[in-house]
């Protein structure tokens, strides 16, 4: 870390800026130009912290796409002003938010880091002021060459960072809420930070000019396999007219019914031209069609295995290769790049 470090510190909302009205003992969002006050170990740092926030804040229940090209625009803005970025975000959708932005931030040189907490930072027992402090050091973390350590879209939560479109929140209540099942953590902060090198990602050319990514094709459907599902359920997700694409959350290693109905359905949706995705309703492992019957029959109709992306990633993915693109052919072949770390090859 230099001292000529610049970070910029975004806002967007959740519980991690919010402390309590001694007036009426409600929580309410506090003003992030005035951090320093509510975290004063983040001065001794030597670097500058600016900070934005989004106006109105938003909750993370409330997230749209809309709300992920404001921040890729508002980093591409501002990328040649600061060394890394840090965004404050609810946890509820921050791993759809992190797996979105990494999709559209191409070349990406520097760290955007998104963080949150538990409990707002103007309590007593708050994660966040632990995320945050740690958050910042990771994205002004430098080699000796000036270049950034992790030049990565990321998540830093409870002393781990993560891969952002590799993360998944696995708790509403323990302090430990994300984890990334198929991908080593980049960083683990002890008493010091300890970086995981061989897993960060970097650009083939660290001085490309950053290219923002906005376009976002919306259309995508997620069915979730589960016993009973009936075929008007399936029909009117994997058929809907206003749906281009299918994630298909399947059992375990890609399964789903073996049932004729439900093969004649996926094998109508993909004869209509749509994308239809294989991803595991599994915690962590893959899809691997050449298992079982069930799988092989699904890729035999034209499903496009997923491996072991996300759903957060699947659906970020998706968004934006649709808008990249409207033959749904270019996508399918895109599906099976790894285009950001997303998964494993």
């Amino acid at each position: 870390m230099t001292g000529s470090s610049s970070i910029l510190l975004i806002y967007t909302g959740g519980t991690i800026g919010m402390r309590e009205d001694a007036s009426d003992g409600t929580l309410k969002p506090f003003d992030f130009s005035q951090i320093l006050g509510e975290v004063p170990e983040l001065a001794k740092y030597a670097m500058r912290i600016d900070s934005y926030t989004f106006d109105p804040l938003i909750d993370s229940s409330d997230v749209e796409p809309s709300m992920w090209q404001a921040l890729a625009r508002l980093i591409g803005e501002r990328y040649d002003s600061y060394d890394g970025f840090v965004i404050l975000h609810g946890t509820d959708t921050m791993a759809y938010s992190a797996s979105a932005v990494s999709f559209m931030l191409e070349n990406l040189s520097k760290p955007v880091i998104f963080t949150g907490s538990q409990l707002p930072i103007g309590v007593p027992r708050t994660d966040g002021k632990e995320n945050l402090i740690s958050a910042v050091e990771i994205a002004s973390a430098k080699d000796t060459e000036g270049r950034a350590l992790v030049p990565e879209v990321c998540i830093y939560f409870n002393s781990n960072l993560l891969r952002g479109n590799r993360s998944v929140k696995v708790s509403s209540e323990d302090f430990n809420a994300f984890r990334s099942p198929n991908y080593p953590p980049l960083a683990e902060a002890g008493i010091s930070i300890r970086y995981n090198f061989k897993a960060i990602l970097r650009p083939s050319f660290m001085d490309s000019p950053l290219r923002v990514r906005e376009s976002l094709d919306t259309r995508v459907s997620i069915l979730k396999v589960h016993p009973g599902i009936t075929p008007q359920v399936v029909r009117n997700i994997l058929l809907g007219p206003e749906t281009r694409s299918v994630i298909l959350e399947t059992y375990g290693s890609g399964n789903a019914p073996s049932k004729q109905w439900f093969l004649d359905t996926v094998k109508e949706a993909v004869a209509m031209g749509k994308i239809v995705m294989n991803v595991t309703q599994c915690l962590s492992g893959k899809v691997d069609t050449d298992l079982y019957a069930t799988g092989k029959a699904l890729e035999k109709a034209g499903v496009v295995s997923g491996s072991d992306i996300t759903t957060e990633s699947a659906l970020g993915k998706l968004f934006h290769l649709m808008g990249e693109s409207k033959d749904n052919e270019w996508v399918k072949a895109r599906l099976g790049d790894n285009l950001k770390g997303e998964i494993s090859k």
